[in-house]
């Protein structure tokens, strides 16, 4: 399971309103980066896939494919509002190791 501090989900809705998009987050990993394993976030319009877990947070529908859950389970999304190292950030307890940039991970 992942979950959604109050600033990203604030953040999703605020992005979702000014594109004019449903506020359905597609958060998963895929392999590369310096650590072994990226992260990846994107709005996604339309159906999901079979087999993702669906969650809710306030509005803001998270999808998680299958092959990614065990991965993220535990995994908190938030929002950073710095102004040089800002963004969505993911925390992982299961991330044995980080780069430097926090976009990828190994376990």
């Amino acid at each position: 399971m992942i979950v959604l501090t109050e600033k990203a989900i604030k953040r999703a809705h605020q992005v979702a309103k000014r594109q004019d998009i449903p506020a359905v987050l597609r958060i998963g990993v895929k392999g590369g980066g310096c650590s072994g394993l990226s992260y990846f976030l994107d709005f996604e319009d339309g159906e999901g896939r079979e087999g993702d877990l669906v969650s809710d947070f306030e509005g803001v529908e998270v999808r998680v494919d299958p092959k990614s859950l065990p991965y993220l389970d535990g995994t908190e999304l938030d929002f950073d509002t710095n102004l040089l190292s800002g963004g969505f950030k993911f925390r992982n307890p299961q991330a044995k190791r980080s780069c430097s940039c926090g976009e990828s991970f190994s376990v």
